[in-house]
């Protein structure tokens, strides 16, 4: 094991941004944080911090303090799409495992050198990325010595340790932390020789044979895994917002507008009810042109972009597929992304059928799939006197404003007591 070092090596700071020069940043924020969302609603990823989810706040906070060749983010399939449209940054596909996710960010890569870490550490700052680079770089011009090929933050161990019912030397353990700092190519050959899955990229490189360097953690690298952990998170939202006056948006608003002409013999649903009509809507799906509306106007609140992106009407995965099924897996992500709907305002504009009738079933059953109180849910219906495709019969319009809400997940979080089991 290679001694720790705390203090930084006589490296200029010439030296260290050229390094960085040569390193892809890669920030692991794809997984599904199953451990907290077992008791919290929202992905870790996406809890805010300054304004923003905290994959874009880290990734930030490390720009701030390296110009990297480049920056990658690893993304869940399902969100990867959205993160796109929020930041300027290269977005991957993550995978099924953190290695998995780390072999697709690779594959953009052709630095020398790759420094890695979870989002969830949420501490990163310069002092832990400039000892990272600064341990390299001295290793690189050492005339003698074994070439280092990875070089990690650890803690020591300040308990009694026990393992596997025996009393263990404290001294002799450490706790692994990231960022980490890899040769590209020790950690590419690494992977491809790996016939298990690892939990971090140091222990992948050892089992290769390559050589890693520690240098000492910090505690402000802690990881955010569990509900009790968003103390720590707490602590840092407020640091970060009292050194950083933002512009603080807690509400979001979007409209929505669909369009459906009639088909004969084809049954009618709108707002997820099904209306007594010899006629329905020619589409895709079911054609339920309320719930469309709805679900742009709430893809819209949070710039997710529109139904088509999300639902496109060429995939044979979504012929007559249900519409509140769609409307679902929408307020779900928006859940899982941490905002809440708050209210929506719908316009129905038909000729024909009559849609009075109907308008309190609709009501009931959007609010019911939103999750939202009865009287956040308002329901219009008019007609066009006659003009236009609609005063023709020829087809129905909706219109949808709605209103969503960030979720105040601090609050949230200092309502769960800490966990029994």
């Amino acid at each position: 094991m290679q001694n720790m070092s705390q203090a930084k090596p006589n490296i200029t700071d010439s030296a260290l941004d050229s390094f960085a020069k040569d390193t892809t940043l890669i920030l692991l924020a794809a997984g599904d944080s199953t451990r907290l969302r077992e008791r919290f609603p929202i992905k870790k990823q996406w809890l805010s911090i300054d304004d923003k989810p905290l994959w874009l706040f880290v990734a930030q906070k490390c720009v701030e303090c390296f110009s990297f060749a480049e920056v990658l983010v690893s993304a869940h399939k399902d969100e990867q799409n959205y993160m796109r449209k929020l930041c300027e940054y290269e977005i991957t596909q993550g995978g099924e495992s953190r290695q998995d996710s780390i072999i697709n960010a690779l594959e953009k890569v052709q630095t020398k050198w790759v420094l890695i870490s979870d989002v969830a550490r949420f501490g990163i700052d310069y002092d832990i990325i400039s000892r990272l680079f600064s341990k390299a770089i001295a290793s690189s011009d050492m005339t003698q010595g074994e070439r280092i090929d990875c070089v990690v933050p650890t803690l020591r161990v300040p308990d009694t340790a026990i393992y596997d019912g025996k009393y263990i030397k404290r001294e002799s353990l450490l706790r692994i932390q990231t960022p980490q700092l890899s040769r590209t190519q020790s950690l590419r050959a690494a992977l491809q020789a790996a016939n298990q899955t690892y939990t971090d990229e140091s222990s992948i490189i050892v089992a290769n044979g390559g050589k890693v360097a520690y240098i000492e953690g910090k505690d402000s690298l802690r990881k955010l895994t569990f509900v009790e952990d968003l103390e720590y998170l707490t602590d840092f939202a407020s640091e970060a917002k009292a050194n950083h006056i933002a512009c603080k948006n807690d509400i979001f608003i979007g409209n929505g507008i669909d369009v459906h002409s009639f088909e004969e013999g084809k049954q009618m649903v709108l707002g997820g009810v099904k209306i007594d009509s010899s006629f329905g809507f020619r589409a895709h799906s079911d054609g339920d042109v309320a719930l469309h509306s709805l679900i742009d106007a709430l893809l819209g609140a949070i710039g997710a972009g529109d139904i088509g992106e999300w639902f496109p009407d060429n995939d044979k995965s979504y012929k007559n597929a249900d519409s509140k099924q769609l409307l679902k897996s929408v307020v779900d992500f928006l859940q899982k992304v941490g905002f809440v709907v708050g209210n929506v305002d719908i316009s129905i504009i038909a000729q024909m059928p009559k849609i009075t009738p109907y308008k309190r079933a609709i009501q009931e059953s959007i609010a019911t799939l939103l999750g939202v109180p009865l009287r956040f849910v308002n329901i219009k219906a008019t007609t066009t006197e006659h003009l236009g495709f609609v005063g023709r019969g020829e087809g129905v319009c909706v219109m949808t404003s709605a209103i969503v809400r960030r979720v105040d997940w601090v609050a949230l979080a200092k309502s769960y007591k800490p966990s029994q089991t």
